[in-house]
């Protein structure tokens, strides 16, 4: 069963500009995929296929996470 995108914003944060509560929710439709399920499901695709882009993207995600945690790791050792 496919998740539901569950993009849920408050009205307006304590002096924020449309600017920024544009921008909030912009950011968080990015973050839940919602554009790109929309692009995906206008043209068919081999469920092949998805899966090898399933399975790219998640590697780059890992290769992204280790990148992230081995600079947190430069930033501990560069203070002490």
């Amino acid at each position: 069963m496919k998740k539901q995108a569950q993009v849920i914003i408050k009205r307006f944060n304590n002096h924020e500009s449309n600017e920024r509560l544009i921008r909030r929710f912009l950011k968080k439709a990015k973050k839940e995929r919602i554009v790109e399920e929309c692009r995906d499901r206008k043209h068919y695709q081999k469920p092949s296929v998805k899966k090898k882009i399933k399975r790219e993207r998640a590697q780059r995600a890992k290769l992204r996470e280790e990148r992230k945690r081995l600079r947190a790791l430069e930033r501990r050792r560069r203070k002490n």
